[in-house]
């Protein structure tokens, strides 16, 4: 059985525990509030021991059955909570995993098992270990808070601890904590401290609240399909300030913009641009957005931003002349995102706009 995140706090409510919970998540703090939940219903049912296995390199499987089958003399009721960060199992814990998931499917009621997962992909959904799993128990999987949910969710944590905010308060927030939920907690949690429960203003959130905001790189491309130009800018300020590698940055934004090349070149020939994109398997938030971005370049805008990432790769590597050939100024980050604005439509007068919210960048000599 698979339950939503939120529905996990009813299930719990009901008292009537499952032998099984599995539980994915590549949200560190959404994945331990749920295990918090789940440990705290389990003991409130009686589950009086608990051990923690690790799944690491040359793990032993025999310790988790070893683990399932011992109780102490104190206890009549034990959790079990097995760990795989990786995902990846291997071909003995896949045999181990599904005898586990046999094990809880006779219904014993005094072991207790419960399974942490990262996020899973295509091959673990297609695993036998993980159908096992998902068939024997509960499986709880969480998706990511993407940015355009991420002000309604701080909100929602406010609302939890008596506290409100005007809109731009939340976005506010949520472009300092992007990517790093764990961070948001704290900073909400900040707020309760300093303020208690009481409508917020804007300038008590800006006084209380940190840059804290993780960039991916892969990320970057969902603000360019957006064409949500201030947040492409805090995106290149803070990967650069974060010392990610401008190859890697390259890399990934050019990939976009040749997969974006070839969706439009698709659409302009008369094909459905919800069937390319399936075609080149193109899914979640930017299968969302792909055609508000195909509908807004041109194949002559696309194909100059290309060759100008091009040229920009070789700048990178010491070829300085490459960009400046192109009508760029050879400053490597600034001309990335002057060609990231310049599909949006937009100068990069965002530019000092993006550099405001970075953390410092720290120089060694």
């Amino acid at each position: 059985m698979q339950l939503r995140l939120d529905a996990l706090g009813a299930h719990l409510a009901r008292g009537s525990l499952g032998p099984l919970y599995t539980v994915a998540s590549a949200e560190p703090l959404l994945q331990i509030e749920a295990c918090d939940a789940i440990r705290a219903a389990a003991r409130a049912a009686g589950y009086t021991e608990r051990e923690v296995v690790t799944v690491g390199p040359r793990f032993n499987w025999s310790a988790l059955a070893e683990a399932s089958s011992s109780l102490s003399l104190f206890a009549e009721r034990k959790i079990v909570e097995l760990r795989i960060p990786t995902g990846k199992p291997g071909k003995d814990g896949s045999q181990a995993l599904q005898a586990l998931a046999a094990a809880a499917a006779q219904g014993d009621d005094s072991l207790l098992t419960l399974v942490t997962l990262p996020r899973p992909d295509g091959d673990m959904k297609k695993s036998a270990w993980f159908t096992a799993l998902q068939e024997a128990g509960v499986l709880v999987a969480i998706e990511a808070v993407e940015r355009a949910a991420l002000p309604g969710w701080i909100g929602e944590r406010l609302g939890k601890q008596t506290q409100s905010a005007p809109r731009e308060a939340l976005d506010f927030i949520a472009d300092r904590v992007e990517g790093n939920l764990l961070a948001a907690h704290q900073e909400i949690r900040k707020l309760d401290l300093l303020y208690g429960p009481r409508a917020l203003t804007l300038d008590e959130v800006q006084d209380a609240v940190l840059n804290v905001a993780r960039y991916d790189v892969f990320k970057l491309s969902e603000a360019l399909l957006a064409g949500d130009a201030p947040r492409f800018a805090r995106m290149v300020h803070g990967l650069q300030g974060e010392g990610e590698p401008i190859q890697l940055v390259l890399w990934a934004f050019a990939e976009e913009l040749r997969t974006l090349w070839r969706v439009k070149q698709a659409a302009d020939g008369g094909k459905p641009v919800g069937a390319v994109l399936r075609e080149m398997r193109v899914w979640g938030m930017r299968e969302k957005l792909m055609p508000q971005a195909v509908a807004r370049v041109t194949p002559a805008l696309l194909t100059r931003a290309i060759r100008r990432c091009a040229a920009l790769d070789k700048t990178a590597k010491g070829l300085t002349r490459a960009a400046q050939d192109e009508g760029m100024t050879g400053e490597v980050w600034e001309d990335l995102l002057a060609v990231g604005l310049s599909l949006m439509g937009r100068s990069s007068s965002l530019a000092h706009r993006g550099r405001q919210i970075q953390r410092p960048t720290i120089h060694s000599n």
